[in-house]
Parts: structure tokens; C-alpha cells; sequence
């Protein structure tokens, strides 16, 4: 008969449980509660792991059957193997072992301009980071004086049963609050003032971006040990993601840059000169030949003017330019001047007309009145075509 069912019901099996079943449990419940994928369920993760270290084994398996969880601490066959190292055991993690016991990553975002990415940049990043406390050592009281904490006998969780229902009982599993789920604590008395028993302390750090020429919108920069300090693990990594700010003038894509310019229509027919300034204060002059006609939207490259290229700065990208040509208003030119321009421009092509054809008007489009129009003439007709489908 079995004495208590707690680690099985941790993993959702019945007390005959084949180890199969046990393991086929146990799998899926690692993996949802898994402190990278659930960080507040490391609790959970950590009781998962106890039962199924006891369970898998026949031997504990058997004791624990026969006298409990208290069987198993007085057989010293309990608490022998981490949570994480347990999950890395199951599921093969070998390199991962020493990966998770390594501190959370770090992430900052800091915004950049495109000329500290086209001309490399130095920046400052201040931060507040938990470090081991220098008062303790990183122990968080007096040597010696630590004791199993007694409000959850040193489980670090609490069990609280509440009757929800005629017959009806419910256990909530909660982080102990005195010993903040490790099992053990100080006196007051006993804990260090420093750090007040937390083993660490905040501390600001400065920490030098190095933006190099060409990095993009995105790149990650990592400062591998300067996350978090916390006692029995390696400190993880501060991670600054580059977040680029937009350009007035030019748009990045890759290694290029992509700008607008605009131009008279006697310099898109006639030749034009026009400067440029780049993104580390040279002066370009961008022109055309005379007769070199240049239509809207029309796209040309500089080569060697783009972004530089990221670990090969002295190679550039193209500067890519877009050209926007913009006409005259309207009777810009006095009616008998028409005819001199028309003798210099290409010939119109000459249209044959008929007397069965019907001449118009051209009128400026009233995009408002459009839009009224067109709602009224769908609302009267929107009778009509229910009355349609309803014969």
C-alpha cells in the first residue's frame, strides 16, 4: 500500500504508474516549466524534478511507497542531483549542463544614428547589476548561523488546503515567503546588514559600446559575464541590441543608401549640378551632361558611396538616388512664347479626327466630392438590390 502519492501527483501519474508512463510525464512537465520558457515556475520545475529523481529510481521508488518522503530523507537517498542537472541528465543535454547554470542574459536596446553606423562610435551604457556582497561574501549572514527554515520545514514551499465544495478539498503550492523559497534562512540577528540576507547587492556599471562602421539595425554587441551576479553561478551576459533611428535623407538597405533629389524640369532635360552632403560631412557634386534627359522617378548609383561594409570598412555599398522631377504650375508661360518651346521640343504625334467624334472638357478631380457622390449613389441603390435578393 502506498504510503503518500505527492510525488505522483506532482507529475499527473497514478501510484501504478509504470516507468514509462513516469517518464512520459515527467518530459512534458521538464519542458512546459522549464525556468527559460516559465521563469516564475521554478518552483514547480524544481519539485518536478525531486519526484521524478525519486520515482525513476526502483529502489527510492520503493521506499518512498513504503514510508514517504520522510522515508527518503532518513534513507539519505533524496536531493542528491539538482533540478537542471536532472533535466540535463533526461534529456542529453551534455554541453547544456554547464549552460544552464549560468545566469539570465541581459537584454538593452540603445538607439543609434546612421552616422554613428557609417563612421563608428563610442557609447556610454549605464546599468544597474546585482554583485556578490562584499560584506558576506556572497552568503548572506554569518557563517555557521544558517538554519532550515521552520515555516516550510526547508521545502522551500508551502502547502495550503482549502475546501472549494461539498467534499471538496484543494492544495495550493505557494513560494514560502520567509525564506523566499530556499529552504533556509538567518535570524535577524545573524543576516548580513549589507546585503540584508539577499547574498548580493545593486551596483551601478558603465560599460563602453563599441559601434563599428557598418553594423545594422538589429546587431547584437555582447559583453559575455557582466549580467547578474548570483552565488553558485556564472554570471550571464548584458546584450545591447542596435536600434537605428530614421534618416531626413537617406534610407539604408544593406550596404546601400537610398536618397531622394529633387529636380527642375530644366535640369532633368537641359543638365543639372547639385551636391551632396555625405554622412561623414563630405561635400559630393552629383550632375548630368546637357541632353542627358532624366525622367521621374528615374534611379542612378555613385558606386563606392554607400554604408560601409561591416569588418571591411574601406569597401562601400552604392548611393542610390531616386529622382523626383518637378513640372511648372500651371500658365507658367505666356501663350504666344508656347509655340517657340514646341519648336525645340520632340514632335507631338498628331491625332485624326472625325466629325462623329464628340469633344470634352477636362476638369480638376474633386476627390471629396468623389468619394460623397459615390456613397450616395451605393445608398440608393442599396434598397433596390436587397429588394433583389428577398423575389
Amino acid at each position: 500500500m502506498v504510503h503518500e502519492t505527492g510525488f505522483y501527483d506532482l507529475l499527473g501519474v497514478s501510484p501504478k504508474a509504470s516507468a514509462d508512463e513516469i517518464k512520459k510525464a515527467y518530459r512534458k512537465l521538464a519542458l512546459k516549466y522549464h525556468p527559460d520558457k516559465n521563469p516564475s515556475e521554478g518552483e514547480r520545475f524544481k519539485l518536478i524534478s525531486q519526484a521524478y529523481e525519486v520515482l525513476s529510481d526502483p529502489k527510492k521508488r520503493d521506499l518512498y511507497d513504503q514510508g514517504g518522503e520522510q522515508a527518503i530523507k532518513e534513507g539519505g537517498m533524496g536531493g542528491g542531483t539538482s533540478p537542471m542537472d536532472m533535466f540535463n541528465m533526461f534529456f542529453g543535454g551534455g554541453g547544456r549542463m554547464q549552460r544552464e547554470r549560468r545566469g539570465k542574459n541581459v537584454v538593452h536596446q540603445l538607439s543609434v544614428t546612421l552616422e554613428e553606423m557609417y563612421n563608428g562610435s563610442t557609447r556610454k551604457l549605464g546599468l544597474q547589476k546585482s554583485v556578490i556582497c562584499e560584506k558576506c561574501d556572497g552568503y548572506g549572514g554569518k557563517k555557521g548561523t544558517l538554519e532550515k527554515c521552520t515555516n516550510c520545514k526547508g521545502r522551500g514551499v508551502q502547502i495550503k488546503v482549502q475546501q472549494i465544495g461539498p467534499g471538496m478539498i484543494q492544495q495550493i503550492q505557494s513560494m514560502c515567503p520567509d525564506c523566499q523559497g530556499q529552504g533556509e534562512r538567518f535570524n535577524s540577528k545573524d543576516r548580513c546588514k549589507n546585503c540584508n540576507g539577499h547574498k548580493v547587492e545593486r551596483k551601478k556599471k558603465i560599460l563602453e559600446v563599441h559601434i563599428e562602421k557598418g553594423m545594422k539595425d538589429g546587431q547584437k554587441i555582447t559583453f559575455h559575464g557582466e549580467g547578474d551576479q548570483e552565488p553558485g553561478l556564472e554570471p550571464g551576459d548584458v546584450i545591447t541590441v542596435l536600434d537605428q533611428k530614421d534618416h531626413p535623407v537617406f534610407q539604408r538597405q544593406d550596404e546601400n543608401l537610398i536618397m531622394k533629389m529633387e529636380l527642375k524640369l530644366a535640369e532633368a532635360l537641359c543638365g543639372f549640378k547639385k551636391t551632396v552632403q555625405t554622412l561623414d560631412d563630405r561635400t559630393l557634386i552629383i550632375s548630368s551632361q546637357p541632353g542627358e534627359v532624366i525622367k521621374h522617378n528615374d534611379m542612378k548609383c555613385v558606386q563606392n558611396e554607400g554604408m560601409p561594409i561591416y569588418k571591411d570598412p574601406y569597401e562601400r555599398g552604392q548611393l542610390i538616388i531616386q529622382f523626383q522631377v518637378e513640372f511648372p504650375e500651371k500658365q507658367w508661360l505666356p501663350e504666344h512664347l508656347m509655340f517657340q518651346l514646341e519648336r525645340l521640343l520632340p514632335p507631338r504625334e498628331d491625332v485624326m479626327i472625325t466629325d462623329e467624334m464628340e469633344e470634352v472638357d477636362l476638369c480638376e478631380v474633386d476627390s471629396q466630392s468623389q468619394q460623397k457622390n459615390y456613397a450616395e449613389a451605393y445608398e440608393e441603390d442599396e434598397p433596390s438590390r436587397v429588394q433583389c435578393q428577398t423575389q
